[in-house]
């Protein structure tokens, strides 16, 4: 079916209490693991791409393969900007066919984060595309995006409910204690602050940085109200995992597809195991 507004899945999400999943892509073998991944467990889907996996296959590209991906199977699917910085940026991409823009302003004092979400948020209304807002920075490094551990502070719930109400935004993503890339340890979510901002806002909430996140935690946040989750490095992990085995097991293989056909596979197991933890199986 043609791509569809994220903002229809993550509503839907929302009033139901389960999460859709939001899986960054960088090439072909990844986007089809996702939508063959959402298919097998019948769950509407997010991709979505980075600013670094732009950069590496491009725009073009990207929207041409989810587009095919989405048309070749009948769950709802949204092809979605993670993480975009700049007003032109979500432009093009808008430009270009995604259905739903993150405009990540969270650098910038909160007024100034308003009024570029505001900007983005009204152009994209027109033609009935999602804006996913932030608030709060988030840890870690996400392609060329970093903030470190000192710059990382967690969500303000007043600062959010004044954030949604003057962008009236169809997401937003904030932080309560996860961080982009592999964990050190294992993260410790801030559920109250969590709490207090779903009793504050009616906006669907984005947990980013969610790969390493024990799944009981990620249940448990789904069920206070997170209707998107985001990974990124789990589906990195199997991908790279599996397509090192078979160069190590097969030192003299030179066939692209004999690495990144098992590569493929396993990022379709690991994410159909996360579909299941965000409780989206079964909801397309």
């Amino acid at each position: 079916m043609a791509l569809v507004p994220m903002k229809e899945l993550i509503v839907k999400a929302q009033k139901e209490h389960y999460a859709v999943g939001a899986f960054n892509c960088n090439n072909m073998e990844i986007v089809q693991a996702i939508v063959a991944a959402a298919e097998a467990e019948n769950a509407p889907v997010i991709i979505q791409a980075s600013q670094g996996a732009i950069k590496y296959a491009g725009i073009d590209y990207i929207a041409a393969l989810t587009r095919i991906a989405a048309n070749s199977v009948k769950i709802p699917v949204a092809l979605h900007l993670d993480h975009g910085t700049s007003f032109e940026q979500c432009i093009q991409c808008i430009g270009n066919g995604f259905t739903s823009v993150m405009i990540d302003g969270s650098k910038l004092p909160l007024e100034g984060n308003i009024a570029l979400t505001k900007r983005v948020i009204e152009i994209a209304r027109i033609l009935e595309v999602s804006v996913e807002g932030e608030l709060g920075k988030i840890g870690g490094t996400e392609d060329d995006i970093s903030v470190s551990e000192k710059e990382a502070f967690f969500t303000d719930p007043l600062d959010a409910e004044r954030f949604c109400k003057e962008t009236e935004v169809d997401a937003l993503a904030i932080a309560i204690g996860t961080a982009h890339g592999q964990y050190k340890g294992i993260p410790k979510l801030d559920f109250d602050r969590l709490k207090e901002i779903v009793k504050r806002v009616s906006t669907p909430i984005v947990l980013h940085g969610s790969s390493g996140v024990p799944d009981d935690a990620i249940r448990e946040a789904v069920s206070l109200g997170v209707a998107k989750v985001n990974i990124d490095t789990n589906i990195r992990e199997a991908f790279t995992d599996a397509a090192r085995k078979v160069v190590t097991d097969n030192p003299k293989e030179i066939d692209p597809r004999k690495m990144l056909g098992p590569a493929r596979e396993a990022a379709i197991e690991v994410i159909r195991q996360k579909i299941r933890v965000f409780g989206s199986n079964g909801k397309a």
